[in-house]
């Protein structure tokens, strides 16, 4: 018990993934089943569906979206601030700040990651891991949600008798954008919203809040 509650943030987060992505499969199986029969087409089999473009495309838009607003949020906040939010770092801090405070070079504690005690190539590529990782999965999102959403198209061109279009002509299509800048502007909001409004209100015993009884001017603040 003690282990599942030291990675209760991970597991829980892990199984509410699985129940909300099996939930839209049978979700999305339903709809699409309802557009064939409106369309006078068979209906198709689970299998068939989660492994369809329409299924993939669904998913990699959302999955894109969400890690490009992670990898702009762990990068730009290494300069922006925000006053009076936990969600920012305090104003005088702005930048990647000294080796002694990253804890990097000659300040690396015998409990530093081996990459951060090697140094050279390494140690750079270590201290900026995680944007880099973030930004290759949404690129990998976004890459196959193109193909995917390449393919749907496609099919909905070829059944108004209309001619398909090439992958590259595709990522110039409204299709396309709409699909990515529909999700890109909820993100972008969720985030900006998300660091103006711990200005001023609380949630008593969490990470992303102030303590209750912080200054609304208090920044870089965590409860």
């Amino acid at each position: 018990m003690k282990r599942l509650r030291s990675h209760s943030l991970s597991l829980g987060f892990g199984a509410l993934f699985l129940g909300a992505l099996i939930g839209q499969a049978f979700a999305g199986l339903a709809d699409f089943n309802n557009q064939q029969v409106a369309e006078g087409l068979a209906t198709v089999s689970l299998g068939h569906y989660v492994t369809s473009a329409d299924f993939a495309v669904d998913v990699t838009e959302n999955w894109q979206s969400e890690y490009l607003q992670f990898f702009l949020y762990v990068v730009l906040t290494v300069w922006w601030v925000q006053r009076g939010s936990p969600e920012s770092k305090q104003l005088d801090e702005r930048g990647r700040e000294s080796d002694e405070k990253q804890k990097v070079g000659k300040y690396a504690q015998s409990d530093s990651p081996q990459w951060v005690k090697a140094g050279g190539w390494r140690t750079r590529i270590y201290s900026s891991s995680l944007g880099l990782l973030m930004v290759t999965v949404f690129l990998a999102c976004w890459l196959v949600q193109s193909v995917a959403g390449w393919s749907t198209y496609n099919e909905q061109q070829l059944e108004q008798l209309q001619d398909p279009l090439s992958w590259l002509s595709y990522l110039g299509s409204a299709d396309f954008w709409s699909r990515s800048l529909q999700n890109w502007q909820s993100e972008f909001l969720a985030v900006g919203s998300m660091a103006v409004f711990s200005i001023y209100l609380r949630q008593r015993g969490s990470p992303e809040s102030k303590p209750v009884g912080t200054s609304h001017e208090s920044t870089g603040i965590a409860g």
